[in-house]
């Protein structure tokens, strides 16, 4: 017999095959279709070496995520472990940066399936596709799961197409004239952040942690290998699209894989190619309104965010309102901001966060071995955040600072009234 879920609280129904299915519906998104050709621009040459930057602060972030998620299991992701392991206010940077971070991936994302569907409309159709996962997202974890799950078979299938036909086609080894070399650090680091772009979408697993089943063991399971499998796609696409565009060829498109098809003298796949890119999209954005309105959640429930935040349907046991919250907020974003001011804003809010998911990771084992991977973690999250272009800094660390500035102001107030109440 099934033990009933507590009132106010979340459902387990997701086992490692969901929570895996849901980590690559964040990471085999929009971010393998948009993100190369911005990172071709910055590193040129160097494109592979920042694939392979982004992948190890990836993999870092990723094993500490994996060993706090199994301790604290309870949706909020790095918000939860920055809270219990370095103090509230630590917790409470993550959870900001968290929700501002992905409530800007979110928008780019529908933004994204916009201009592939239909890019005369692009504002219109991203603003319906956040309307209509919303919906999904509202009926239950299980619905979401399910359609992530069709979206990722998709994605995948379109993407081993493109490597088939540019590693087989009569032109796959010409671009690698163009692949020579590399730019300075700087650049390449630069590529690295704008790539990482595409590579955070694990942390949706661990921030689903109150509706995982058997979370201690399902998570610290489900992290790796997604990020494992996203890995490989992501290199083996790399490779592909630089063997026939070259590195000077990705950064002049602004749909590489797309333009790579064609290159390879099979056009008839473009619109496959764009098809995939949409549906890519729209499994990253299904994931990120699930992981942005659990960490609102968790945020809700300690008195950071309003507390009709933290209600949980009664019949679908889903934060419905928080939900809501985010569909709206990032339908007003879709309608009006642009996708590549997006990417970066996004990009630096995340870095804060998986900097300080690598802190509190630190604080769990004094044995110097176990502190390698949360330190090169950290350091490498650091590195990468200043190394955004300077105007996605600067707006992030604006944003980032006000969260700051709100959360002083509170505790002040919450400090006040205790000593009102002696």
């Amino acid at each position: 017999m099934t033990t009933p879920t507590p009132a106010g609280e979340l459902r387990r129904r997701l086992g490692v095959g969901d929570a895996v299915v849901i980590g690559l519906g964040s990471m085999v998104g929009a971010g393998i279709f948009a993100a190369l050709g911005p990172a071709a621009r910055a590193a040129g040459p160097g494109l592979l070496i920042g694939l392979a930057v982004a992948a190890l602060v990836a993999y870092c972030n990723a094993m500490s995520s994996a060993r706090l998620a199994a301790l604290y299991p309870a949706s909020g992701g790095t918000y939860v472990y920055g809270r219990e392991r370095l103090g509230e206010f630590w917790g409470y940077a993550a959870g900001w940066s968290f929700v501002v971070g992905k409530t800007a991936s979110c928008a780019a994302m529908a933004l994204t399936v916009g201009v592939y569907v239909l890019p005369e409309q692009a504002h219109a159709v991203a603003v319906a596709a956040v309307v209509a996962l919303t919906a999904v997202n509202y009926g239950g974890i299980q619905k979401s799961a399910w359609l992530t799950r069709a979206i990722v078979a998709v994605v995948l299938a379109v993407l081993a197409c493109v490597v088939v036909v540019c590693l087989t086609s009569g032109t796959s080894d010409e671009g690698w004239s163009g692949v020579a070399g590399w730019n300075g650090v700087g650049d390449v680091l630069q590529a690295a952040g704008l790539l990482f772009f595409a590579f955070a979408g694990y942390a949706r697993i661990a921030t689903l942690g109150e509706e995982v089943r058997d979370p201690a063991r399902t998570i610290p399971r489900a992290i790796p290998l997604a990020l494992g499998i996203a890995l490989v796609v992501y290199g083996c696409v790399a490779v592909a699209v630089l063997s026939v565009l070259g590195s000077d060829g990705v950064s002049a498109v602004g749909a590489p894989l797309a333009e790579a098809v064609r290159a390879a003298g099979v056009p008839g796949l473009v619109p496959v190619v764009r098809a995939g890119a949409a549906a890519a999209s729209l499994g990253s954005l299904l994931a990120l309104v699930l992981g942005v309105s659990r960490t609102m959640l968790a945020m809700a429930r300690d008195g950071h965010l309003p507390v009709g935040l933290a209600s949980v349907h009664p019949r679908f046991r889903v934060p419905h309102r928080a939900e809501l919250v985010v569909g709206g907020v990032v339908a007003v974003l879709a309608a009006t901001v642009d996708v590549r001011s997006a990417v970066g804003f996004s990009s630096f809010g995340v870095l804060v966060y998986y900097a300080i998911a690598n802190a509190s990771a630190w604080t769990l084992d004094a044995a110097p071995a176990r502190r390698v991977g949360p330190a090169v973690g950290l350091i490498g999250c650091v590195a990468l955040a200043f190394s955004l272009p300077v105007g996605s800094v600067a707006a992030g660390a604006a944003v980032v600072a006000a969260g700051v500035v709100a959360y002083g102001v509170r505790a002040s107030v919450r400090r006040r009234r205790a000593r009102g109440h002696r």
